[in-house]
């Protein structure tokens, strides 16, 4: 007996629905998937941001020059990491110039680090002191978690009081920067990350010169925008 002349035609329809079925079962999952990558938690900056948003004068201070400082150690990884470093010396009448440095990195990759000044300054032939970590209050009642320490090298001695934000936490250690890279990461964001660093000249010990990098940071983020203030503090 002859087949219908349609059976043919029965089977390719059948094959046909199965395969935009699973075509579009297929499109779903890769729009979920792409809906669950991390997001940028914030766009890339710039490269010449930081020295247009950050003051040249920061209360009595005034920016007088961006040498000298003691730098993350010139590698690769360093290249790799900070899309943006600024450098600066501030000085004020009848007050010790002041050095700041900012290194902000946005790879946007998901697997953010960032090089702490117990790194640096020993690579430059400082040896430091005991870091100590603190509250540091900012001017609305709130506080963020500072480090401080005293760098001494062969012809100066810095004291240096730092901290770092990774997408709107302070870590103040390396395991707590995992984390938080690791959580903004479970959250459903690629976190930025910044570093500041204040740092004066001195022979005092340290706690002799916090008062005055402390008057510093707060002039500093008095002085910025309330966009600029978020880039270095994070919503807080």
């Amino acid at each position: 007996m002859d087949e219908p002349a349609d059976s043919g035609r029965g089977i390719g329809s059948s094959l046909t629905r199965r395969n935009l079925l699973m075509g579009g079962a297929m499109l779903s999952i890769a729009a979920t998937a792409f809906a669950r990558l991390p997001k940028p938690y914030v766009p890339r900056m710039a490269k010449d941001e930081l020295d247009r948003i950050i003051p040249q004068k920061i209360g009595p201070w005034q920016f007088i020059t961006a040498s000298g400082l003691v730098m993350p150690p010139p590698d690769e990884l360093v290249d790799k990491l900070y899309s943006n470093i600024l450098t600066r010396y501030y000085s004020a009448p009848d007050k010790p110039s002041l050095a700041l440095l900012i290194a902000y990195s946005n790879v946007q990759n998901g697997l953010l680090q960032m090089h702490r000044p117990e790194t640096c300054y020993p690579a430059s032939g400082f040896q430091l002191s005991e870091t100590t970590v603190s509250d540091f209050p900012l001017s609305d009642g709130q506080s963020i978690a500072v480090r401080a320490f005293m760098a001494q090298g062969v012809s100066r001695n810095e004291n240096v009081l730092y901290w770092t934000r990774i997408g709107n936490d302070i870590p103040t250690s390396w395991a707590q920067q995992r984390w938080a890279v690791a959580k903004a990461n479970l959250e459903g964001v690629i976190p930025d990350g910044i570093l500041v660093r204040t740092s004066l000249v001195s022979g005092e010990p340290l706690e002799a010169s916090r008062e005055i990098l402390g008057d510093f940071i707060h002039h500093l983020l008095g002085a910025v925008s309330a966009n600029t203030r978020r880039l270095l503090i994070g919503n807080r």
